[in-house]
């Protein structure tokens, strides 16, 4: 490096340092505001640096891998056309067990998973979940029912799951990216009530040590702990964090705030959640305003661990007794889950996971392509245009400012804008006008609608 870009260096570095120091006043009151607003004055991220990915989605059970041949040629198109992060659990979601017995490996699927990855120019990323039976009290058998999968490591193998991620971080030398475990699968304490954040943070810590020793350049992150939301006023569990969308749970406030002091390092923090409540899933005040909650969120877990923010998975609209997302229209889904985005990049998150359902049938609310399983499937579904397009604009690092909105519907429209870019969100049912930047727009029904 010759002088010149030294002094240049050092010039960055210290602009870079009163850019923290600003975004930290600006949360010193608790960003009571929602990450909106620090959006708008145009305070920017550390966009750029490794932990800052972006928005992109985790493959699950049928994923575009496998099914028609012309079909997997078709979503791979879709998929290189705009590339984006792409994460993969190591076992389940699409991928076998990956060590059956002790010493014995089978990386068959998950081979096949990073192989579409990387031809399809995705940054990759492994969430480092679940155990093979052998590590929980089973045998050399794979259980594959839910309760199985879900079970953590016994603590007496803790080192063995640890050294497991240590042989795939040494198989997949590109893959840079490790989340530690999932929703803390397994970790649950039936006689204390609460997460055993304990065993958690000493699982993280050795999975952290054996995967930097593996790969000095990999970055890994957890706790993965669900940012559940009860109503407020009923919650028995209320923690100081909450809005007009509801009240975190305490129980989650306390297993992020052990494992952020007693961790080994972490180069991101990760959390999951949605934007309706665990009692009722009712969504305060409404659908389109419960996404505050992500914002607010992402803020607190800023200002409570200065890391960069990971939504490993994020949801709007509420399942089913089957757990199934199908009573809202496509237009209706795209809009809220928009709006979710908007709140999300507004706060400067660094990565969001869209969990991508699976189908294998043309009927798919909310996918991101058309099932591989048919002869014409493969193609471009609204979600993922959605995605694409706001990974496009809206990249860690951008601008973002808040534009002009005027007229009789303007307190219905949600908007968020770059230099370049404004993403403007209808929220209501019905076609509305208004004017965005001078200019009159008209919206159908949940329009979602770029302007340039």
């Amino acid at each position: 490096m010759g002088r010149h870009d030294g002094n240049r260096a050092h010039l960055v570095a210290l602009v870079a340092a009163v850019v923290a120091a600003f975004v930290m006043l600006l949360c010193a009151g608790g960003c009571q505001s929602g990450g909106r607003a620090r959006g708008a004055q145009g305070v920017p991220n550390t966009g750029g640096t490794p932990a800052y990915l972006g928005f992109g989605f985790t493959h699950t059970q049928y994923s575009a891998d496998l099914g028609n041949d012309g079909a997997r040629r078709t979503a791979a198109g879709v998929l290189s056309a705009d590339p984006m992060p792409q994460n993969q659990h190591i076992m389940g979601w699409g991928a076998d067990n990956p060590e059956p017995g002790p010493g014995s490996y089978n990386f068959g699927d998950l081979d096949r998973r990073v192989a579409l990855m990387r031809s399809t120019h995705a940054t990759p990323v492994l969430t480092l979940c679940c155990a093979p039976d052998w590590m929980k009290g089973g045998g050399n058998r794979t259980n594959w029912s839910q309760k199985s999968l879900e079970t953590a490591p016994d603590r007496a193998h803790y080192k063995d799951f640890a050294a497991l991620a240590g042989v795939i971080a040494k198989r997949y030398p590109d893959v840079r990216h490790f989340i530690v475990w999932n929703e803390f699968k397994g970790f649950y304490d039936d006689s204390r009530k609460r997460w055993d954040y304990e065993g958690y943070t000493e699982l993280y810590n050795l999975v952290y040590a054996e995967i930097k020793k593996q790969n000095r350049n990999a970055l890994v992150g957890g706790p993965y702990v669900v940012m559940d939301t009860e109503t407020p006023g009923n919650a028995s569990n209320a923690s100081s964090l909450q809005g007009p969308w509801g009240v975190v749970d305490q129980r989650a406030v306390d297993a992020l705030e052990y494992w952020d002091k007693h961790k080994a390092g972490a180069d991101f923090v990760v959390v999951d959640g949605s934007s309706y409540t665990r009692d009722g899933n009712r969504m305060l005040p409404d659908e389109f305003a419960a996404t505050r909650k992500f914002g607010d969120v992402s803020t607190w877990l800023t200002k409570t661990t200065g890391l960069p923010v990971w939504w490993a998975e994020w949801y709007v609209e509420p399942p089913d007794a089957q757990d199934n997302r199908r009573g809202w229209t496509e237009p209706h889904r795209i809009a809220v889950q928009a709006t979710a985005m908007m709140e999300l990049a507004g706060a400067g998150v660094a990565t969001a996971f869209y969990w991508n359902p699976e189908e294998e049938t043309a009927d798919c609310p909310g996918c991101l392509w058309s099932a591989t399983q048919l002869s014409d499937g493969g193609g471009k579904l609204p979600m993922m245009d959605l995605l694409q397009r706001f990974t496009a604009a809206f990249h860690p690092g951008t601008h973002l400012r808040t534009p002009d909105v005027g007229g009789p519907d303007a307190a219905h429209l949600r908007t968020l804008a770059s230099d370049r870019t404004v993403l403007v969100v209808n929220t209501l049912g019905r076609p509305v006008t208004a004017t965005v930047d001078g200019h009159a727009v008209g919206l159908g029904a949940y329009e979602v609608r770029w302007l340039t």
